[in-house]
């Protein structure tokens, strides 16, 4: 037997690759299939069955392609309804692959069809649960993310529970519980860091499975403190039930390269976005106007996903050179298909066609003190005079981080919010920007930089720096998961 977790950072989601005597298994495959294809190749296997455990949302799944491009059959649990061919399966119902089998177990609760697959060995014993959005590692899947479902939050949670305690809580503690997303996920609130656990663990550990967990404190828990879920979630639901764009179709018309002027002819459409890929040090040191920062060595795709809401959005893209088809990918990863093309050779490109460039104000966490003491700044970072009075801190960061320590002068406004609230300063008020890292803060200062406020300044290493600088005042709360 082998099993491969392949799990993606960016995401926070595990797909899984199981072979057994020449015959593999993929259960919840990302976007790209070559992966797949090439570790079955490598083991001299055929995919013989593409395994959902419910209709994400918060990804564009790959059964489609891979099964196209192998002749897998798509298999769903009960209650699913897709677009397309699949099977559907029943619950209880054995799928064989070489010498093991998977059983299905129909879980609703975070879904109506979410559905578990519990590994059995050759010997035919309980070995793994591949648990999808039921059961995670330290939590369980929120309640409110099936589209067009007519059940209420509270409902589903009710189900939910009733399906953990009939169909994995009787599981063998032994048995290993292999989930599709880890900490950073927005599909659930409390998910640990690691990836797999056993069950047996994970019934000492894990709230919802304590036997003292009563249905009605089960639902209220599940359904307190839900942030709202990001707005692509909907259309990647209905991307993966009803079908969706070739993947080879949409890289084919992402990658194509476009010169300054050409790319400034497609940018001066008012419906597309300038979407900068880079590293923040270089976005900061020279980009596009009106060009939104999003870097690729960070979670791309799903704040692409927060921050622009049309699924449809038809983007430029600002690369470094040979991330390309990266780009286009995680893109194509959350359901946006819509790349026009690269800018080819750069801001360089740009720059040697004589066209405009900007700079983003960017200062160390070690200069905030004095600058909130209303001292002067004495270098190039702001963008207007030398400042003079303390300026407006801006915490980019989301309330339950805020809660567990912020700086004492900072306003909250996370980065989630940036599409529903009143950013609160006056569009030329100097305003010091911070998250925990300095991703977030850049992301922020660039979408509200393209909405023409003025005086903006990125804070280098975010929280993480300032908490270790003398002479700044901190609140400090109980800690918070959010």
């Amino acid at each position: 037997m082998k099993l491969q977790q392949l799990y993606t950072s960016c995401l926070s989601q595990g797909a899984y690759y199981l072979e057994s005597e020449g015959e593999a298994i993929v259960i919840d495959p990302l976007r790209e299939v070559e992966p797949y294809l090439q570790r079955a190749a490598q083991d001299g296997a055929q995919i013989k069955f593409v395994l959902e455990t419910h209709f994400h949302a918060d990804f564009v799944s790959g059964h489609l392609d891979l099964a196209a491009a192998t002749g897998a059959t798509v298999v769903f649990g009960p209650e699913a309804k897709p677009g397309f061919e699949a099977h559907i399966a029943k619950d209880g119902e054995v799928l064989r692959f070489g010498k093991l089998s998977l059983e299905v177990l129909h879980t609703p609760g975070h879904t109506p069809e979410s559905t578990c697959y519990l590994l059995r060995d050759k010997e035919d014993q309980p070995y793994a649960l591949f648990s999808g959005d039921t059961l995670f590692i330290g939590d369980v899947g929120r309640p409110d993310l099936a589209a067009g479902a007519t059940a209420t939050p509270q409902e589903m949670a009710a189900t939910l529970y009733r399906s953990l305690r009939t169909k994995i809580l009787p599981l063998p503690d032994s048995i290993l519980v292999y989930p599709a997303h880890g900490a950073g996920s927005a599909c659930g609130k409390n998910m640990s860091k690691e990836t797999f656990d056993s069950l047996g663990h994970q019934k000492e550990v894990n709230y919802a499975l304590h036997p003292d967990m009563t249905e009605e404190a089960f639902v209220q828990e599940l359904t307190t403190g839900i942030a709202l879920p990001p707005a692509y979630f909907p259309h990647n639901v209905h991307f993966n039930k009803a079908g969706y764009e070739a993947l080879d179709l949409v890289l084919d018309r992402g990658l194509q390269p476009l010169g300054p002027i050409q790319f400034k002819t497609l940018a001066a459409d008012p419906s597309v976005v300038i979407l900068d890929t880079r590293s923040p040090s270089a976005f900061v040191h020279s980009h596009l106007p009106s060009s939104i920062f999003v870097g690729l060595d960070g979670q791309f795709a799903p704040w692409v996903g927060s921050i622009f809401p049309d699924i449809h959005q038809k983007f430029l893209l600002v690369v470094e050179e040979g991330r390309e088809k990266e780009a286009v990918t995680r893109l194509a990863r959350v359901g946006y298909h819509q790349a026009l093309g690269f800018l080819q050779g750069g801001v360089a490109a740009w720059q040697q066609a004589d066209f405009e460039v900007q700079s983003t104000a960017s200062i160390s966490a070690q200069e905030v003190p004095s600058l909130l003491a209303g001292g002067s700044h004495h270098g190039d970072s702001f963008i207007e005079d030398t400042l003079t009075e303390a300026p407006l801190v801006l915490d980019a960061r989301r309330p339950g981080e805020y809660k567990a320590g912020h700086l004492k002068q900072a306003v909250l406004f996370p980065l989630d919010d940036v599409l529903t609230a009143h950013p609160p300063m006056d569009p030329s008020q100097k305003t010091l920007v911070h998250c925990a890292g300095g991703y977030r803060s850049l992301i922020l200062v660039s979408l509200l930089e393209s909405r023409g406020y003025r005086n903006l300044v990125n804070v280098e290493g975010g929280y993480s720096a300032l908490r270790s600088v003398e002479g700044l005042d901190h609140v400090t709360g109980a800690s918070c998961s959010a």
